[in-house]
C-alpha cells in the first residue's frame, strides 16, 4: 500500500517540475523528493526515518518546500528523514477510510484538515497519547506555551484528560478574523448614493441596486445586490455574513452554535434574533435583492457574477480582503464598516478561537518507532520565527528576508502571483503545528498592497467593534466517543431540516405563523438532546481553561 501512495507523491511532483512549479519564492530551494527505499519509523546510517501523512486542497500547489527550506534544515538538525505521503482533498474521504482500516499507517498525520474528531474518537486505539512527552525535556517551546495560554492545551485535551494530537495557533492574524463586507463604490457613485451605516440602509441601497441602472449600462435589470452560493453551507454562511447585524455569528459550518452575549451556548436556528433575521431576509427576497438563483447556483455562477468582465453584477460581496472575490473587479469595491444591528451593536466575526486555533495540527500513531525523537522535531514548530517561515515560505528559499535586527520582511513572490497564492504554494501555510507570539508581530513586515498586508490594515476599521462579551464564536471543544456518535446520529436530520426551512422561510415567508411548529418539530427530533451536548462540552471546555 505505501508503494502506492509514494508513486503517487512522485508522479505529482514530476508534474509540477515540469510545469515549472517547483521554483522557491526567490527562485531556490531543493527539488529533491522523498527517499524511494526508507522503512517507516526506521534508522538508516544513524538517520531516523518517518513517514508523515498531510491533505493538500488542491495538486494545483507544489509540494517541493516539504523537502526544502527550513523543512529540510530541521531534518537535518534533527538527523531525520521525512518521506512525505501527500493527498488530496478531491479523493481523501475514499483513501483515508481505506488508510485507518487497513493499519498500515504512516508514523503521522499533520494538519487538522487530515484527520476529524470523529476520526480521532473511533480510531484511538491506533493513535499515541501525547501528554507524558509534553515537557521541558522533549518539547519545551510547547510546554512553556500551554503554560502562558491555557486555551492551547485545553483545545487538545480530550474529556478523559489524556492528549492525542498537537495544536497550532495561527500568528498574524486580524482580530476580526472571519469575512468582511466590501460594497460596490462605483455603483455608489452613479446613483448618488452613500456608504450605508446600518443595515437599514444597507438594504435601502441594496434595493436601488438591484432596481436601478447602478452600473449605468442602460439596463435596469442586470444588476444583483446580493449573491450567495448553496454548493457549500449556505446558511451557515448567511449566519456569519448577510445575516450578521441581528448577531447571528456561528464559527462552525457543521454545528450551528454561537455565544450570546451572556456567554451562553446557543443553537442559533432557534434562537429570536435569527426568527427576525430570517423575516428581514425574505424582506430583501420580496424587494428583488437578492440573486434569483440564490438557492440554487454553484461557487462557479458566483464568482462569474461578481468577477465579470467589464465590471461585477453585484453590489455587496463578503470576502477575506476585495481581490479575493472580486478579482479583477476589486477597485469598484470598498471595505463596509461594521452595520448597526436593530439593537444597536454593531457585530463583527471574532472566532479565533475556531479559525485561528486548533488541536489535530500532529497526530502520532502507533507504528511510530521512536514517538520521543519526532515530537523534539514538531517542537521546532512552535517559535516565532519557525511558525512565520511555515505561514509565508523560508528565509533560505527566499520568500522571507532575515533583516539581521531581529525583524522580518514578507517578500512578494517574484513570479507575479499573489501573496496568498504563493504562501500556500511554499508553506504549510494554515496547516501543521505552530504558534506565535504576538509581540512578534510587530517584528514582521508584510507586502502592504497584497494579501494579508491588506487585511491587517483594513482590520483596523472594525477592530474597535470586538468585545469580550459579543461577537465571540464557539470554541473548538473536544466530545465524547457516545456524544460525537449522536451528534452525529441527530445532527444529519436537524440540521437538514433546519436549513431546508430557512430557504422556505426565505423565499415564501410564513417564518412568524410558522415557528411555534419549527420549534416543536426540532424538539421531536432531539434538538434538546444535541443542544445539552453542546453545552456539555463547552462547560468541559472552559474548565479546561480554568474558568
Amino acid at each position: 500500500m505505501k508503494k502506492r501512495f509514494k508513486r503517487g507523491f512522485s508522479v505529482v511532483l514530476a508534474a509540477a517540475i515540469a510545469a515549472g512549479a517547483l521554483a522557491g519564492c526567490g527562485g531556490g530551494g531543493d527539488n529533491n523528493g522523498s527517499s524511494a527505499n526508507s522503512t517507516s519509523g526506521g534508522s538508516e546510517d544513524g538517520v531516523t526515518k518517518f513517514t508523515i501523512a498531510t491533505l493538500r486542497w488542491t495538486d494545483a500547489w507544489p509540494t517541493d518546500f516539504l523537502k526544502s527550506g527550513i523543512m529540510k534544515e530541521l531534518e537535518e538538525k534533527h538527523n531525520i528523514e521525512i518521506e512525505w505521503e501527500v493527498y488530496y482533498a478531491s479523493d481523501w474521504a475514499e483513501q483515508k477510510s481505506l488508510l485507518l482500516a487497513s493499519g498500515d499507517l504512516p508514523d503521522a498525520f499533520l494538519g487538522s484538515n487530515a484527520l476529524n474528531a470523529s476520526d480521532m474518537n473511533q480510531n484511538k486505539a491506533n493513535f499515541v497519547e501525547l501528554s507524558d512527552y509534553i515537557n521541558e525535556e522533549t518539547m519545551p517551546n510547547l510546554s512553556a506555551i500551554m503554560e502562558e495560554d491555557t486555551q492551547m492545551r485545553a483545545i487538545c485535551t480530550d474529556r478523559d484528560g489524556k492528549i492525542y494530537s498537537l495544536p497550532k495557533k495561527l500568528g498574524i492574524r486580524p482580530e476580526v478574523d472571519g469575512y468582511v463586507f466590501f460594497i460596490n463604490k462605483e455603483w455608489l457613485d452613479n446613483l448618488g448614493l452613500e456608504v450605508p451605516s446600518t443595515y437599514q440602509e444597507l438594504e435601502t441601497v441594496l434595493e436601488a441596486f438591484a432596481t436601478q441602472d447602478a452600473d449605468g449600462d442602460g439596463d435596469a435589470s442586470n444588476e444583483i445586490g446580493y449573491t450567495n452560493s448553496a454548493a457549500s453551507n449556505l446558511l451557515s454562511g448567511d449566519l456569519r455574513n448577510i445575516l450578521r447585524p441581528f448577531g447571528t455569528m456561528v464559527s462552525r459550518a457543521d454545528n450551528y452554535m454561537g455565544i450570546d452575549g451572556e456567554g451562553k451556548a446557543v443553537f442559533m436556528p432557534v434562537q429570536e434574533n435569527y426568527k427576525e433575521a430570517v423575516q428581514w431576509m425574505h424582506g430583501l427576497w420580496e424587494k428583488g435583492i437578492l440573486d434569483p438563483e440564490y438557492f440554487t447556483q454553484d461557487a462557479s455562477m458566483v464568482t462569474s457574477k461578481i468577477q465579470a468582465d467589464g465590471g461585477s453584477q453585484v453590489g455587496l460581496v463578503t470576502g477575506w480582503v476585495a481581490d479575493a472575490v472580486a478579482g479583477a473587479n476589486a477597485d469598484q469595491f470598498v471595505l463596509l464598516e461594521a452595520l448597526e444591528g436593530p439593537d444597536g451593536t454593531r457585530y463583527v466575526e471574532n472566532a479565533a478561537n475556531y479559525l485561528d486555533i486548533s488541536d489535530r495540527e500532529l497526530v502520532v500513531t502507533k507504528d511510530c518507532k521512536d514517538v520521543e525523537k519526532l515530537l523534539a522535531w514538531a517542537d521546532e514548530f512552535y517559535d516565532d520565527v519557525m511558525a512565520l517561515q511555515t505561514q509565508y515560505g523560508s528565509i533560505s528559499d527566499g520568500c522571507i528576508t532575515d533583516n539581521g535586527d531581529g525583524t522580518y520582511t514578507v517578500n512578494e513572490p517574484e513570479d507575479g502571483s499573489s501573496l496568498d497564492t504563493s504562501a500556500w504554494s511554499h508553506s504549510l501555510r494554515d496547516f501543521g503545528p505552530k504558534y506565535m507570539n504576538e509581540e512578534f508581530y510587530d517584528k514582521v513586515q508584510l507586502p502592504e498592497n497584497q494579501g494579508d498586508g491588506i487585511k491587517m490594515k483594513e482590520d483596523e476599521v472594525n477592530a474597535k467593534y470586538v468585545t469580550d462579551d459579543v461577537n465571540v464564536g464557539f470554541p473548538m471543544v473536544q466530545y465524547t466517543e457516545e456524544e460525537t456518535s449522536r451528534l452525529t446520529t441527530l445532527g444529519t436530520d436537524i440540521y437538514q431540516y433546519v436549513e431546508a426551512q430557512y430557504a422556505h422561510w426565505v423565499v415564501d415567508g410564513g417564518i412568524e405563523e410558522e415557528w411555534d411548529d419549527y420549534l416543536a418539530q426540532l424538539d421531536t427530533m432531539g434538538v434538546q438532546e444535541l443542544i445539552t451536548i453542546q453545552e456539555n462540552a463547552y462547560a468541559a471546555y472552559l474548565e479546561s481553561m480554568g474558568k
